[in-house]
């Protein structure tokens, strides 16, 4: 059954296939449409709804599977001036902010407004003057009944009639949407900021602004971008008040008299009160201080008495049923028969002073099992009550949607906006109760659950999911609190499906809130995609609204996550967003970059990489709303690290100019080497470019002892001292950074075997020399060459004992402690050419 369209199908069991062939599903689809859920037939696939809006200066794109798209509106897209609604539309505007009218056969009649006809004057004389007033009363005091009226009277005083707002959970920004949106035909279309101030600048309206929640200088910003309408505001004494300077009324909204109580009790109950009755008003009144809503849940209280007592007296008066006891079929089976009837069973005992009070659990206890569930739901919901429409499939009983009237006629739940919520006291007191406190994260995920699938059904308008967003927020609010990742889950899907309805229907605040909570939820139950989907989403929101810092850091975040799940589509969507940011911001991404999806030199994208610091670090700085930087150590010559902080493509250029900054000292390291002359050593040695005399009596050859594996021999100062030689920092090519060994030539020279002219083995050492200590054996190389090309005329030694470089001079000291192979050498000579 769909309780708004109740048709001859409902009963009709042959008719139970809907018109489109899909079997007929779960209740409560307050779109129109029947669901799927539930239903025994085989299911379609969900149509993902796209919706495309202009945004200021952007063209959106909602798209709820990679991620919604924005780009520069073109100019032909862009609308024109917006036009004003007509009277009809303003009216259809009023019923649709108004809650839904209760059903059933115990949905109360309109209120009677006692007591209030001097305030009601004030009002009306006030904005028929222009003048803005804010109404301040306590929870209960009966301050939406008295704007309701008001309202009614000014119909007619300003040429945009009456516009009725809720400030319930909305900020200055919210209310100035909403009033735009209320006045002007703008479908699709949401301004940015000087447009919006443009157009509501010239609004003259009465604004019925209901439940606001903010005062000083945000209320100021409203009044000073409206100066065309009076505002007819109420608010609680906890509210900031208004500033000095915003010349805005004050009226003080007190409690009733004792006498208008009396008859406001004989109202409710239809028929005079008793000297008892009229005596324990009169204790009520000075307990509550007059407060209406006190009494109309003590009229309640009296009818349900009456209702007690009626049936005990219909119970004795047909004896034929004498035998049975009597139970009215909305008291609970299990309460106790004298909790309503009295030890003697004939009479309702009047309710205590402390049950009339608080009377919430013992008028809850005289309902239906329906209206007590709803109230078990609206609990869960943090005081949301869920339309009425949504109460069958929730409460699991077809006639549910009943019990708001129920409840609304007990004086349980108040009109806030466009839909219910419990009165003023009422979830304290049920929570002390005990049977309505139990089991609120398992009602909350089943509503997350019945949310979920309906606002993903395609027949239902995101309007409508828009209207719902305090108890689908409130279903998201609770289960994230609780933090148990088995519960995140059913977040995670509602958040997906609830936000982009939020953002086609205009109610950003609402937008940006679930998507924070699916934020959290996604990255409790490590959902990544998730979560990257919801960071890319908050991006595009930031840039939507000019706020490019934060924009960049969720963007870079979503690509970051999207990267290392190498999800092509959702990198390039997010990509094309952080340019957008960039052009916007004036600054543009680091050429050379590795973040996630930048293209790379060779023309493709690097889908695998992190952002700058990690994607963890990133999302460090979003929970800490700071700006994108990246913390990088630099070593110092100095003990200890050094940070630098530097974000973005200033990194990337840092990082390029440090490694040109270390080239350039290598090659100047061993060009210096190259240079340095060797005065004190022996002149008879076989140098590049040199031959051999045949004269010579050793078969004109000359040749130092072959120096081992990873030995350094340095020039040999006049008196047998060793010069010390150029060194390279640690650190450096691998592993530990040669000594560079120069020649007379200014070159270095190493040989291989088979490259001299005598095919003799090399002269042994002199005896006068002593023998090298073998150095250690060098560790190989963790890199995928242990050689590197040398420069021409120069050859490498490859083991110890073979013909190595012909200008070494090992015996003229001991050999020195950095081990270097003649690669390693050959390696920075290499390096250091293009530079010299």
């Amino acid at each position: 059954m769909n309780p708004n369209n109740r048709g001859p199908e409902d009963h009709d069991h042959d008719a139970a296939e809907r018109r489109d062939g899909s079997p007929r599903g779960a209740r409560g689809d307050a779109g129109g449409a029947r669901g799927d859920a539930g239903g025994g037939g085989p299911q379609r696939p969900a149509v993902a709804r796209t919706v495309q809006l202009v945004a200021g200066e952007y063209l959106l794109t909602v798209n709820p599977v990679d991620g919604s798209e924005i780009e520069p509106c073109p100019p032909g897209e862009h609308p024109g001036r917006p036009g004003r609604r007509g009277p009809e539309e303003r009216a259809a505007q009023r019923r649709a902010a108004l809650p839904p009218e209760p059903v059933g056969p115990a949905a109360p009649g309109p209120q009677p407004l006692m007591e209030r006809g001097g305030e009601r004057e004030r009002l009306v004389r006030l904005l028929s003057r222009g003048r803005s007033v804010r109404v301040t009363g306590p929870s209960g005091s009966g301050r939406s009944a008295l704007l309701d009226a008001v309202a009614a009277d000014c119909a007619e005083l300003a040429p945009d009639g009456i516009v009725r707002l809720s400030g319930y959970r909305r900020t200055p920004t919210d209310v100035l949407y909403e009033l735009f949106a209320a006045v002007y035909d703008a479908p699709l279309h949401r301004p940015d900021r000087s447009e919006l101030l443009t157009a509501v600048h010239e609004i003259g309206a009465v604004v019925v602004l209901d439940d606001i929640e903010f005062g000083g200088s945000a209320l100021d910003e409203i009044l000073a971008a409206t100066p065309e309408c009076a505002f007819l505001i109420s608010a609680t004494p906890d509210v900031a008040a208004p500033s000095p300077d915003s010349h805005l009324e004050e009226v003080f909204l007190p409690g009733l008299s004792r006498a208008t109580c009396v008859e406001l009790l004989e109202e409710a109950v239809q028929r005079p009160l008793t000297e008892d009755e009229t005596s324990w008003a009169g204790d009520l009144w000075f307990e509550s201080e007059g407060l209406p809503l006190r009494f109309v849940q003590a009229g309640a209280l009296l009818r349900q008495r009456d209702a007690l007592r009626a049936g005990a007296e219909a119970f004795e008066e047909h004896g034929v049923f004498a035998e049975q006891p009597y139970e009215p079929h909305d008291v609970p089976h299990e309460a106790p028969r004298e909790a309503h009837f009295g030890e003697d069973g004939r009479d309702a005992p009047l309710p205590s002073l402390g049950q009339a009070a608080a009377p919430a659990p013992l008028l809850a206890s005289r309902l239906s099992e329906a209206a007590r569930e709803t109230l078990r739901f609206a609990l869960a919901l943090g005081g949301a009550c869920p339309h009425q429409a949504h109460l069958p499939a929730l409460a699991g009983e077809t006639h549910a949607d009943a019990a708001v009237g129920e409840l609304l006629g007990c004086g349980l739940l108040s009109p806030v906006g466009a839909h219910y919520r419990l009165a003023a006291g009422v979830a304290a007191q049920l929570e002390a109760a005990d049977a309505y406190g139990e089991d609120t994260e398992a009602r909350a995920q089943s509503a997350a659950q019945h949310y979920a699938w309906w606002a993903g059904h395609p027949s239902v308008a995101p309007e409508r999911v828009a209207a719902e967003a305090d108890a689908i927020l409130a279903a998201m609010s609770v289960l994230v609190a609780q933090g148990e990742a088995g519960r995140q889950s059913a977040v995670v899907l509602l958040a997906r499906t609830a936000a982009p309805a939020f953002a086609a229907a205009g109610r950003w605040g609402a937008w940006e809130r679930a998507l924070r909570h699916g934020q959290e939820a996604a990255r409790v139950a490590g959902e990544v995609a998730e979560e990257a989907y919801f960071h890319h989403e908050l991006g595009v929101l930031a840039l939507c609204t000019g706020n490019l810092d934060r924009a960049r850091a969720e963007l870079e975040a979503s690509i970051g996550l999207r990267g290392a799940l190498s999800d092509r589509r959702g990198t390039v969507a997010g990509r094309r967003a952080l340019a957008l940011v960039a052009d916007r911001g004036g600054f543009a991404p680091g050429a050379g970059s590795t973040a996630a999806g930048e293209e790379t030199p060779g023309g493709g994208t690097d889908l695998s990489a992190s952002p700058p610091g990690g994607v963890r670090a990133v999302l460090a700085r979003l929970q800490a709303d700071e700006a994108a930087t990246v913390v990088t150590p630099r070593r110092t010559g100095s003990p200890g690290l050094r940070r630098t902080v530097l974000g973005g493509a200033r990194r990337n250029k840092v990082a390029a100019g440090a490694g040109a900054l270390l080239a350039v000292v290598l090659g100047t390291v061993v060009t210096l080497g190259a240079m340095s002359g060797d005065d004190g050593g022996p002149s008879d040695r076989v140098r590049s470019g040199q031959t051999a005399d045949e004269d010579d009596g050793n078969n004109g050859l000359i040749a130092d002892e072959t120096p081992t594996q990873g030995a350094t021999s340095r020039p040999q100062k006049p008196g047998g001292t060793t010069a010390p030689g150029p060194s390279v920092s640690p650190g450096t090519g691998g592993g530990d950074a040669p000594s560079g060994e120069p020649s007379n030539s200014g070159e270095p020279s190493e040989s291989k075997p088979g490259e001299t002219d005598d095919p003799e083995p090399t002269r042994p050492p002199s005896s006068s020399r002593p023998p090298s200590p073998k150095p250690p054996t060098k560790p190989p190389s963790s890199s995928p060459s242990t050689t590197s090309p040398t420069p021409t005329g120069t050859s490498t030694s490859e083991a110890p004992g073979e013909p190595g470089d012909g200008t070494s001079n090992s015996a003229s000291g001991p050999a020195s402690s950095d081990p270097a192979t003649a690669s390693d050498l050959a390696w920075g000579a290499t390096d250091a050419t293009p530079l010299t």
